[in-house]
C-alpha cells in the first residue's frame, strides 16, 4: 500500500503543478486583458487563452477535488447513518464515479480527435490540444476515484476526503 500512497501523492503533485500553471496563466492573461482595455483595446488572443487556461485548470483540479472532498457532495444523510453505511456509500460513490469516467473516456478521445481538423481563430492552436482537457479530466477523475476504492478496500482507509478529516 505504500506504493499506492506514493502514486497518489505523485499524481496529486503533478495535478497541483498543472493547476498552478493554469491558474498563473489565467491571472497573467486576464491582467493583460484588463490593462489592454484600460489603455485602449486588449489583444484578441487573451479571451481565447483565458478559456483554454480555465479548461486546463478544471481538468487538473478535478482529481484533487475528489481527493480533498471539494467536489459537490451531499452527505448530510450519508454521514448520519449508522456504521458501516457511510463507508459503503463512500465506496460506492467512488466506484461509480470512476466507472462513469472510464466509460466516457473513449467518447472524449473521439471528441479530442475531431479537434485535429480545427484551429482556434485567435491563437491558431489545433483544437485537439484544447479538447484534450475533457479526456484529461475524465482520466484523472477515474484514476483518483479508483485509487480511493483500492485504498478503502485494501489499506483500511475510511474514504473520508482530506478536507473532512482536517475539519
Amino acid at each position: 500500500m505504500a506504493f499506492l500512497d506514493r502514486l497518489t501523492k505523485l499524481l496529486a503533485a503533478i495535478c497541483m503543478i498543472g493547476v498552478g500553471v493554469s491558474f498563473a496563466t489565467l491571472i497573467v492573461v486576464v491582467l493583460i486583458q484588463v490593462v489592454g482595455r484600460t489603455i485602449g483595446s486588449s489583444p484578441v488572443w487573451t479571451e481565447e487563452l483565458t478559456r483554454f487556461a480555465l479548461l486546463y485548470l478544471a481538468a487538473f483540479g478535478v482529481g484533487l477535488s475528489l481527493r480533498s472532498g471539494d467536489l459537490v457532495n451531499v452527505d448530510v444523510i450519508c454521514e448520519n447513518l449508522p456504521a458501516p453505511f457511510p463507508w459503503v456509500l463512500r465506496l460506492l460513490s467512488a466506484a461509480l464515479t470512476g466507472t462513469l469516467a472510464l466509460i466516457l473516456i473513449p467518447y472524449s478521445w473521439k471528441f479530442t480527435s475531431i479537434g485535429k481538423m480545427q484551429t482556434s481563430p485567435a491563437l491558431g492552436l489545433r483544437m485537439d490540444m484544447v479538447h484534450f482537457t475533457v479526456t484529461l479530466l475524465l482520466v484523472l477523475l477515474c484514476v483518483f476515484a479508483f485509487l480511493r476504492v483500492v485504498q478503502m478496500l485494501f489499506a483500511g482507509d475510511d474514504g473520508i476526503p482530506l478536507k473532512q478529516k482536517e475539519g
